[in-house]
């Protein structure tokens, strides 16, 4: 076979392993529920990872001063006073990432003060060990080849 029709093959194999839909079954939402610490100036956690359609609850506990919590690309938000909880609820309905940060000047580094929501699936995972199977199969075929 002709080297270029070969390649053409695997690179035409790796852009649908890339981009291609999963065949992953869809995961059932869920309710999940988050507990954040806020003090000056971080959250703890800092990551929250849920799937799409997840009911997400967050109670934002703060520990020092006044904190918020602002999630960017959902456009919700809440307060907490020292030693309070405050919950926000909402739906995940929009799959990426997401920014939320505090939204009550609390304090010299507060523009730091920040974490991400992740929702839906890891799907990448899965991709990249098929481009890196592709990969190993194309080494082996270039190899015979040669020989």
């Amino acid at each position: 076979m002709n080297s270029r029709f070969i390649l053409l093959l695997f690179v035409m194999a790796g852009l649908v392993v890339a981009f291609a839909p999963l065949p992953v079954p869809a995961i059932a939402p869920q309710a999940r529920t988050f507990r954040i610490d806020a003090r000056q100036f971080a959250y703890f956690p800092s990551e929250l990872k849920v799937n799409a359609g997840d009911k997400v609850n967050i109670q934002l506990v703060s520990t020092d001063v006044v904190h918020g919590l602002y999630v960017d690309g959902y456009d919700i938000s809440i307060e907490a006073d020292p030693g309070q909880t405050a919950t926000l609820t909402f739906v995940a309905d929009k799959p990426g990432s997401f920014r939320f940060r505090c939204n009550v000047t609390c304090g010299a580094m507060h523009p730091f003060m920040i974490g991400k929501l992740i929702v839906g699936s890891n799907d990448w995972f899965f991709r990249s060990i098929g481009l890196a199977t592709l990969a190993v199969i194309g080494v082996v075929v270039s190899k015979k080849q040669k020989a």
